[in-house]
């Protein structure tokens, strides 16, 4: 099986004050860290919504502003179009990712955390359908979660979510 892992990273950081991507955990960057786990589990890696030059990037599809959905809209129809089965997504602020990540959440349909559905696993073949979603309205990751009846996985220890600078402690 084919895997893309995609950082979904086109969000403002607004209550983090500053770009969040960038901010250091143990003198490394967030994005860095986060993409660090992700490598291993996957056979390519792409950071959606941002240019980074230490990375393959992706504009947000079909356009920002639509958070995660757009990051994950992007990833899915490059991995579909890559001839990738499969993306593994995470958003830049989760510092906390099991290196086990792809195994507790691939198998046969979508999965995601159940408190953070950017965490997830998302067959390529879910691209149309969430073209439908976002041209019918939809702006939720729950939702289109729910709409493609994703398991929710529960970790232990719960993932962080990095929203403002003490949440790095």
């Amino acid at each position: 099986m084919k895997v893309l892992a995609a950082i979904l990273a086109g969000g403002q950081s607004r209550r983090f004050g500053s770009d969040k991507a960038l901010a250091l955990v143990n003198g490394e960057r967030l994005i860095d860290r986060v993409a660090g786990v992700l490598r291993p589990q996957a056979d390519a890696l792409v950071v959606c919504g941002r240019e980074d030059p230490s990375f393959t990037c992706l504009p947000d599809w079909p356009e920002p502003g639509l958070g995660p959905l757009g990051g994950l809209n992007a990833a899915l129809r490059h991995a579909r179009a890559e001839g990738f089965d499969a993306v593994l997504s995470t958003s830049c602020d989760v510092p906390n990712l099991p290196s086990g990540l792809r195994a507790v959440l691939s198998g046969d349909g979508a999965s995601c955390a159940a408190d953070q559905p950017v965490v997830g696993w998302w067959p390529a073949s879910l691209a149309g359908d969430l073209d439908a979603y976002l041209a019918g309205g939809g702006r939720a990751l729950y939702g289109f979660a729910e709409r493609v009846g994703a398991r929710q996985v529960r970790f232990d220890p719960p993932l962080a979510n990095v929203n403002r600078p003490e949440d790095l402690r």
